[in-house]
């Protein structure tokens, strides 16, 4: 086996493992909420495993999983509307969805919405890096949108255009390698980027749920 080979078994891997994760922290996340509805860090975490969970999918279940995220963060922001990392995720959900979405007017509509949640987790913490990265990004969103459609990036999977899987991660930069416009081609990665900010918001989770058993 070669080393590209072999890198591309670890990332499958890395896939596998991550998707395992995800889906326990999802099914973990609906058990403790039939327990108690009103656990808002429990709706925050139900909402950041479907956008997870939802990169691994065909575009229509992932625009379904996507918006069924929108929905258990909207539960946690009724709860307390200042759950800044609640606002956070219920942003990337929404850029992610409107980069699902070929309809310009529709996804610059949920570009619009992630602003709006963006911008109040950035009240509620102020000088937060990634929260402040990813209002910067958002801004650009609809110009990438037009380019990414323009070119025939879209529609993809999800970790095809905004998520943070590796593997999709080197195919879309191959793609954007074809571009001549490299300002370009370093803010769609930078988005790419700042997705995988997802992932890195996720981590605290995995001290609070078991280890699925083997």
């Amino acid at each position: 086996m070669d080393m590209q080979s072999g890198e591309a078994a670890m990332d499958m891997q890395s896939e596998i493992e991550r998707l395992v994760f995800f889906e326990h922290a999802r099914k973990l996340a609906e058990a403790t909420y039939i327990k108690n509805p009103l656990d808002v860090d429990n709706l925050t975490r139900w909402g950041g495993a479907l956008l997870e969970v939802a990169q691994f999918q065909q575009i229509t279940e992932s625009k379904q999983l996507i918006l069924e995220a929108i929905s258990k963060l909207g539960e946690a922001l009724l709860i307390d509307p200042k759950k800044h990392d609640a606002l956070w995720v219920i942003g990337n959900a929404h850029v992610s969805y409107g980069f699902l979405t070929p309809d310009q007017t529709e996804a610059i509509d949920h570009f619009e919405n992630a602003t709006q949640f963006f911008q109040r987790a950035l009240e509620e913490q102020p000088g937060n890096e990634s929260y402040q990265k990813s209002l910067e990004m958002a801004s650009k969103a609809p110009v990438l949108h037009t380019e990414v459609y323009k070119h025939g990036s879209g529609p993809q999977p999800l970790g095809g255009v905004a998520g943070p899987s590796s593997s999709s991660n080197a195919k879309f930069s191959q793609t954007m390698k074809q571009k001549k416009n490299s300002d370009f081609k370093y803010d769609v990665l930078g988005w790419v980027i700042l997705a995988a900010g997802v992932v890195a918001w996720f981590s605290f989770a995995k001290s609070q749920m078991p280890v699925p058993r083997q």
